[in-house]
């Protein structure tokens, strides 16, 4: 009896171990939802689906459904609707822009409440500043940059050539650009335009590029609390001037709205010397422009600037804690400098963390491309993405009345103090 007894407590111990050993397993186990904002197909839904493999590979028990919502607009409005069906993603990459409206709809958890060992917080203060930017609100952080970028300026060497200016030599100033841009302007026996000196997209993301000469003149948009505008301040007014000069006054521009997504095809097919575009083109346009390009830093006017743009991780608030500790692991893993210099490689995004830069992979491809590194060698200049409270709203306002000023439907100072005056009145409840 003694003996079965003994039996008996030995497989009450094994019992025990195994269902430790299932909980544990349980606890490590997690099926996540990943919100990625692009269409379906292509280049870079192969890529992600390939990052995700290879972490499922690494861990196993954690399974990663990557679905891909569209634009980033269509990606906020479904993670919102998801969350508001009961069925939130575990992980969504949105606008660095989205954070206010993420907080106000208290749909995620800032990255503090779970990166608290020393490992965790040395990661999370990994990245460079302009790009934690955005999302760092009271003190918290909302956001870990993965796909970002800044506005650079692209130029046709062989335009420059033509035109009798050194291809090596862009505009380093709104003064030189406005220059160099008169005698890359040509025009046909008819007086018209084959190709443009110019071009600044406005439509798309018009309060982005327009951002980036107002930083360029001194001037600050909002304040870090989301709260406050400041578009009717001379500074802004003045920026809005030159934008609207460069097509109505000095004539090296298009008259009109420039269409955010055919001015890439514009610059390969010559109809435009000189684009500002997002650094997220770099890779578009290496591919596909077949003449040699330089790739530089804005100009200036007060001061070197241009904001910052694109997508940050975010973690979603109604997830189990189990969700939340694997999501957290997937970031992490998705955003290792060796991952961070990958996909900047891959896409033209800017690696997001220094250490990423100093990867072989990148030091190779800087090497061989040095364009690469002009928008990191920007970031020291850059601001954060201007962005509030009600922030879908208040942009509408700001753009609506900056196309306004472009189609010449009101001067630049009534557009900004249109957009003033309804900007504070979305804003009011926040104050």
């Amino acid at each position: 009896m003694r003996g079965m007894r003994g039996i008996g407590r030995m497989l009450g111990v094994l019992a025990l171990a195994a269902l430790a050993s299932l909980a544990t397993g349980a606890a490590q186990a997690a099926d996540l939802t990943f919100y990625f904002p692009v269409a379906v197909g292509g280049p870079i839904t192969k890529i992600i689906d390939d990052m995700v493999a290879g972490f499922e590979k690494e861990n196993a028990g954690i399974h990663v459904k990557a679905v891909y919502t569209g634009s980033y607009q269509d990606t906020t409005a479904k993670a919102l609707t998801a969350l508001k069906g009961g069925e939130p993603p575990s992980i969504a990459v949105l606008l660095s822009t989205d954070t206010f409206t993420m907080i106000d709809e208290k749909a995620v958890v800032p990255f503090d409440d779970l990166a608290t060992s020393p490992e965790d917080k040395k990661w999370l203060s990994s990245f460079y500043p302009a790009f934690m930017a955005n999302g760092n609100i009271n003190g918290k952080s909302w956001g870990v940059p993965f796909q970002r970028s800044t506005i650079v300026m692209y130029w046709n060497k062989e335009a420059f050539k033509e035109a009798g200016l050194d291809p090596e030599k862009p505009p380093q100033s709104w003064d030189e650009m406005v220059a160099m841009g008169t005698k890359l302007t040509k025009r046909d026996a008819s007086g018209n335009v084959t190709q443009w000196g110019v071009q600044i997209p406005t439509s798309g993301f018009p309060y982005w590029l327009f951002q980036g000469l107002a930083t360029e003149n001194g001037a600050t948009l909002s304040n870090p609390a989301g709260t406050e505008v400041y578009f009717n301040k001379p500074e802004v007014i003045e920026a809005l001037q030159f934008l609207v000069d460069l097509a109505q006054k000095q004539k090296i521009m298009a008259p009109g709205v420039v269409e955010w997504g055919t001015t890439p095809k514009d610059f390969f097919e010559r109809k435009c010397a000189i684009m500002w575009t997002t650094t997220g083109n770099l890779t578009n346009v290496k591919t596909n422009a077949k003449f040699d390009f330089g790739v530089a830093m804005l100009p200036e006017k007060k001061r070197r600037g241009s904001p910052t743009g694109g997508g940050n991780f975010y973690l979603f608030a109604k997830t189990t804690p189990e969700e939340r500790s694997a999501a957290l692991k997937f970031i992490k893993w998705m955003t290792t400098p060796e991952r961070a210099a990958e996909w900047g490689i891959k896409t033209g995004y800017v690696a997001t963390r220094p250490d990423a830069w100093e990867t072989p992979a990148m030091v190779d491809y800087v090497k061989g491309f040095p364009a690469a590194a002009v928008a990191r060698d920007q970031l020291p200049f850059a601001v954060a993405e201007f962005s509030t409270h009600d922030n879908e709203r208040v942009t509408k306002a700001f753009n609506d009345n900056l196309q306004a000023a472009i189609t010449g439907k009101k001067t630049p100072a009534q557009a900004m103090a249109d957009a003033q005056t309804e900007a504070d009145r979305l804003l009011k409840p926040y104050k």
